[in-house]
């Protein structure tokens, strides 16, 4: 059986698409202001916002009555029956984005038990980055009594000859369109479309020649071979493994195979289509001696190394770190910085603009390190050498362009 399949896809049958779709809870978070023009857009249409919990609100006093009332929505919808059931089917997205740009992605599920967020994991599915495990309970308080899952996790395969998302492209005038509207706060627009029938019978066979490749593309490498890596919203997947793990520790002998708690509505991506774009994330670290840390990395250089551009002050230079630290060269710079932050003076901070990090390293007793964008061909890779990648390794995009909730799925 392949670890992303199509699912029973709920989708609401509403006035307003644009009302329904709110963008993923993890973002704009310092911005009460975009939430409010949010909830002022809504305001009592049906809508995704109603089922779902800003990640500013967890561990705040109001968590609690929200999460009550989130689950009493989702059984509310479901009584007036608000969603139509597209049975045993994959939606396929084109997301038009900020530049014109068109993502292209695959709504289905993935099977938890293929998927594991430790740093050791060997599984077909993993993280990209390393898990915060204190971040998982106060999202299961909010998923473990929840009628239905609304994601905004987005799974990505290191599809180069396009064999996966492509032909369902080719043939999507030939599909049904399930919607097609601008979203909200300049989100872009989207278009869906049903994939059903013989169409996912050829998706699945793709798929399983696919996933049955996939260790020959890393033969050269060390570590165990996946097929598919976590982009964006590992910790909601991670939390919908625990529910479900929690699930089976408290029945135990039962057979919960065909449990639909076993699965996670996902939106599948190609990192190698044209408009995913992966920006890099610099590092800062400033109230620390400048010449100190110097000399400390100069041990982790190597003469045909990582160029890595420094700024401090009126100063800049260039050091080389070693290649055989990591597969990437965010990989080498954090773990010199982890170990040398951990004896010595110094904040470290996580910048995406270029001007950003040199203005920020200009002032005093700080320095900026201005990493290369990641080439996606290392992703992967990367993850399969080296485990779970450093955190704030890449950039999907901007904020407006994350995914917007829209597809549900029945998980009790």
């Amino acid at each position: 059986m392949n670890a992303f399949m199509p699912a029973d896809i709920l989708l609401p049958q509403v006035d307003s698409m644009e009302r329904w779709a709110v963008i993923a809870c993890d973002q704009f978070t310092s911005d009460p202001a975009y939430w409010a023009r949010v909830a002022e857009t809504v305001g009592d249409a049906p809508s995704t916002l109603q089922l779902i919990l800003p990640e500013a609100e967890l561990g705040t006093p109001q968590e609690a009555a929200h999460t009550k009332a989130i689950n009493e929505a989702m059984i509310e919808y479901l009584n007036k029956e608000l969603f139509k059931v597209y049975p045993n089917s994959l939606v396929y997205v084109e997301r038009v984005l900020h530049n014109g740009s068109i993502r292209k992605g695959l709504v289905g599920m993935v099977d938890l038990d293929a998927y594991d967020y430790s740093p050791t994991a060997t599984s077909a599915i993993r993280a990209t980055e390393r898990t915060v495990t204190e971040r998982i309970p106060p999202r299961q308080r909010v998923r473990r009594d929840a009628s239905i899952e609304l994601p905004h996790i987005l799974l990505l395969c290191d599809d180069h000859e396009k064999v996966l998302l492509e032909p369902i492209e080719a043939k999507k005038a030939e599909l049904t369109k399930l919607y097609d509207f601008d979203l909200m706060e300049g989100g872009g627009r989207i278009t869906g479309y049903l994939v059903t029938g013989a169409d996912v019978e050829d998706f699945n066979a793709r798929l399983t020649a696919y996933s049955a490749s996939c260790p020959q593309k890393y033969a050269d490498l060390d570590g165990a071979p996946l097929v598919f890596a976590v982009g964006d919203g590992n910790h909601s997947l991670a939390t919908a493994k625990s529910c479900y793990e929690e699930l089976k520790a408290n029945h135990p002998g039962e057979d919960l195979s065909a449990h639909p708690a076993r699965y996670a509505l996902v939106e599948l991506e190609n990192i190698h289509d044209e408009a995913q774009v992966f920006e890099p994330i610099h590092r800062v670290i400033v109230e620390t001696d400048v010449d100190a840390m110097l000399a400390a990395i100069e041990p982790w250089c190597a003469p045909d190394g990582y160029p890595i551009n420094w700024f401090a002050g009126s100063r800049s230079g260039v050091v080389y770190l070693d290649k055989k630290r990591s597969q990437l060269e965010v990989g080498a710079l954090q773990l010199f910085l982890d170990e040398y932050l951990a004896d010595h003076a110094g904040k470290i901070d996580y910048i995406h603009g270029d001007d950003d990090l040199k203005n920020l390293a200009a002032q005093e007793n700080a320095i900026g390190f201005l990493l290369p964008a990641m080439a996606k061909s290392q992703l992967f890779r990367g993850v399969v050498a080296d485990g779970v990648l450093p955190r704030k390794t890449f950039s999907m995009g901007h904020a407006r362009e994350k995914r917007y909730y829209l597809e549900g799925r029945k998980i009790k």
